[in-house]
């Protein structure tokens, strides 16, 4: 039987967009889930770097999809659409989104959810969709990393960082991973990486030369682009995969030396989850559900979460995610 709903529910609002005060809340009509969505009662919902760009009018919501911000929740499902299966109402379930995070409600396609690990609450929960998704994609997809292979992590202390980490070391690989300060070089360390490199003070190509004595990396996920393009390169070893997931340095290369991709066979590609269709994001929830929620389930690889803010701050969250002083994930609270 489904749950008695109110008409009406909170969400965050970002106008016109802008800096992060324009995150507001404001109230509008539940969502009505589609045949194959599920209806969640939003307990709570990550705060990721898309959000950020999306908020700034940089990363439009695909044509047909939640307008609202937020890609990743965990709550109850409260409604379900006649092709939702094998979710029903009361089933705990976190999503990938394709919108509407940052709500009371949101409506999810159901392949995109996946069931709380064991032992997890909703913050943990909810901590996992963005992330997992993504780093399973692209760094094990597109990057084909294997075990016994050496990967290369930018951004090691950020939700994707963290994750890749973790999820190297669980399948095998050996990992290095590049952070800003000696905290987060540390924080590094401790989730596992084999060895960590303070960007701001060290040149990782060198450090990767001195750590694989000349060997380099089979793989380099990056989302920094822009001035890291040539260095990435000429970390890679014969037949390395360059994964370009982010942009945060720019966009553009305005000088880099090609010769290592022809002369090493180099691959460079890379991806966004947000435009896949829900066949495509389903079958890499499937593919999760199945060699990595087991992992979860015995309490390893879980992103550290660190600082949840009530879905009523979330201004205070992006300024936070803007800052980069967080090692981990960023938190919304939204329910009980």
């Amino acid at each position: 039987m489904a749950a008695t709903l109110p008409p009406s529910m909170t969400f965050i609002t970002h106008g016109a967009g802008g800096g992060p005060e324009v995150l507001v809340p404001a109230t509008a009509p539940l969502p009505q889930p589609k045949a194959d969505e599920v209806l969640i009662r939003v307990q709570a919902a990550g705060v990721n770097r898309p959000d950020v760009a999306q908020r700034e009018g940089n990363y439009p919501a695909p044509i047909g999809a939640n307008t609202v911000i937020g890609l990743e929740v965990a709550g109850e499902v409260v409604a379900a659409g006649p092709e939702a299966g094998p979710w029903k109402v009361g089933d705990r379930v976190c999503a990938l989104t394709n919108g509407g995070g940052y709500a009371e409600y949101c409506a999810a396609p159901a392949p995109q959810c996946l069931p709380w690990p064991k032992g997890s609450d909703a913050i943990r929960a909810a901590s996992l969709p963005e992330v997992f998704f993504t780093v399973w994609a692209n760094l094990f997809g597109h990057g084909r990393l294997a075990a016994g292979e050496t990967v290369l992590v930018h951004g090691g202390t950020s939700g994707i960082g963290v994750t890749a980490i973790q999820l190297g070391k669980a399948f095998g690989a050996t990992v290095f991973a590049t952070a800003g300060s000696a905290e987060k070089v540390k924080a590094c360390l401790d989730l596992g990486a084999d060895a960590a490199i303070d960007y701001k003070t060290q040149d990782f190509v060198e450090e990767v030369k001195r750590l694989t004595d000349g060997g380099l990396v089979d793989v380099v996920l990056d989302m920094v682009g822009g001035g890291y393009f040539g260095r990435n390169l000429r970390s890679l070893r014969m037949d390395g995969r360059l994964v370009l997931i982010a942009m945060l340095g720019g966009n553009t290369v305005e000088r880099a030396d090609l010769l290592p991709i022809m002369l090493r066979r180099l691959t460079v590609t890379g991806s966004t989850m947000r435009p896949r269709t829900t066949a495509q994001k389903g079958a890499i929830a499937a593919e999760l559900r199945a060699k990595v929620w087991p992992l979860l389930d015995e309490g390893r690889c879980a992103p550290p979460i660190y600082k949840v803010f009530p879905l009523a701050e979330a201004a205070a969250a992006h300024r936070l995610m803007e800052s980069s002083q967080h090692i981990g994930k960023i938190m919304l609270k939204v329910a009980d």
